[in-house]
């Protein structure tokens, strides 16, 4: 937590029988006994709930506010619908309006709870995306949505202000912004001022150079100490907490040995005391890992990611193949807790 030296992860179980004296994280499906002690320079250790900090008990086991109108007491899943031509797995596919349109309801169908629509490419090595151009890319896939009747909330992957504002005239009710909010300075007040939701993630850089040896002195209190500060920053910039989700940025200026470390560990999130959004949908990570070259053939090593997230008590999931997610959810969490859910 934020001014102290200790970094408190839970040690997150679910399962069908729930200890007493357990608690419940975050108000959802999993809960702990205990809590992994972190430091910098020191080394890890375990200890009972009866010699953590209130206040650090009270921020893991608080339920998550709703974001937009959506409980935070279930796993949720958000689809990847991307209006560029450049993405590193699916672009150019929905480059057309009326294809994004379809891909959408298509998710829509399959059970999606969030579709996040995004016309600025922020795979490693890309460039730069003109504000109008972002624009004509996001509008028309939201406003087409909305016309076909999709209720689904719907996020605008920018770091843009003025897109942001474009997309949330559109009818976007949440902001998902790569850079945490720190590209763009006029972002977050139109955030405050719309009161909308938003989700800060960490990157390294810019999408250009961020994988271009990305170095840090320990990746997992980096990351966290960044959000957290972002979140305070947020906060005192006028936008509740309980409308924030974090995003440890998996594959954004990070190895493939940082994203492993940051995947041990992800319940370390939850201290922020937000939901905790994880997206590793198909990235390389996952190909190398797999033995999978093709991005768009990377599903089977993506849901294993996703469901190793869920472990952790991750609230939601950023992913390309919805149908395939929703499924995976359900069984995983009946397989738990040993009844259907």
């Amino acid at each position: 937590m934020s001014g102290s030296s200790d970094y408190f992860r839970p040690l997150v179980q679910t399962g069908p029988i729930r200890p007493a004296g357990a608690v419940a994280l975050a108000g959802g499906w999993g809960w702990f006994t205990h809590l992994e002690v972190l430091a910098r320079g020191r080394i890890p250790k375990v200890i009972p709930l009866t010699e953590a900090p209130s206040e650090v008990i009270d921020r893991l086991a608080a339920p998550r506010a709703d974001i937009g109108g959506l409980s935070m007491a279930s796993p949720r899943v958000m689809g990847i619908l991307n209006a560029t031509p450049d993405s590193f797995s699916d672009g150019g596919r929905h480059a057309a309006a009326d294809d994004a349109v379809r891909a959408g309801q298509a998710m829509r169908d399959a059970g999606v709870d969030l579709l996040d629509v995004g016309g600025e490419s922020t795979r490693p090595g890309a460039e730069t995306v003109a504000i109008d151009a972002e624009i004509g890319r996001v509008v028309p896939v939201i406003s087409g949505l909305r016309r076909a009747g999709v209720k689904t909330l719907i996020s605008v992957d920018t770091r843009k202000a003025d897109v942001a504002q474009a997309a949330l005239e559109a009818g976007a009710g949440l902001i998902n912004d790569v850079s945490g909010f720190t590209f763009d300075a006029a972002l977050s007040p139109l955030a405050a001022q719309q009161d909308v939701p938003v989700c800060v993630m960490h990157a390294l850089g810019d999408p250009a150079t961020m994988q271009v040896d990305p170095q840090y002195d320990d990746v997992l209190l980096d990351v966290y100490d960044f959000l957290d500060v972002q979140i305070d920053a947020l906060v005192h910039g006028g936008i509740a907490r309980g409308r924030i989700i974090a995003d440890p940025g998996i594959g954004f200026g990070k190895t493939l040995e940082h994203n492993l470390t940051i995947l041990a560990r992800l319940s370390l999130f939850h201290s922020l005391g937000v939901p905790v959004l994880l997206g590793a949908s198909r990235k390389r990570f996952v190909g190398t890992i797999g033995g999978e070259t093709k991005a768009d053939a990377r599903m089977a090593g993506s849901l294993g990611v996703a469901l190793a997230a869920l472990s952790h008590g991750t609230q939601i999931l950023r992913v390309h193949d919805v149908a395939e997610t929703v499924q995976a959810i359900a069984l995983w969490r009946s397989a738990m807790a040993g009844r259907q859910i």
